[in-house]
């Protein structure tokens, strides 16, 4: 069993910067992969970014390449997003996932996934 808990989010103004991290328990955090999804209002929660277990390989949305970057630490049991150059449209609840596959946490197909945190808010204002 994996436990996740994000932290990070707030109120931020347009062109600033949050660094959210997710807190993973156990001692098997290296063998997932893990993702941030975002879910902003009224719509469906969304694809992010994503990172192999070991860190070498990284994958992202389209709408947020080149200003978002996914991290971890795996001595810490901990990933992280850094999120850059903030947009109004960037406002969602931000949640981390946790996955035996990379693969199904960047696929498109939307499958369900073996673990997710509680989400966290970030608001991006004009």
């Amino acid at each position: 069993q994996v436990q996740l808990v994000e932290s990070g989010g707030g109120l931020v103004q347009v062109g600033g910067s949050l660094r959210l991290s997710c807190a993973a328990s156990g001692r098997t955090f290296s063998r997932y992969a893990m993702g941030w999804f975002r879910q902003a209002p009224g719509k469906e929660r969304d694809f992010v970014a994503t990172i192999t277990g070991s860190g070498g390989v990284t994958y992202y949305a389209d709408s947020v390449k080149g200003r978002f970057t996914i991290s971890r630490d795996n001595a810490k049991n901990t990933v992280y997003l850094q999120m850059n150059s903030l947009k109004p449209e960037d406002t969602a609840v931000y949640y981390c996932a946790a996955d035996g596959s990379f693969l199904k946490i960047k696929s498109t197909e939307k499958p369900v996934l073996d673990y997710w945190g509680q989400g966290t808010q970030v608001t991006v204002s004009s």
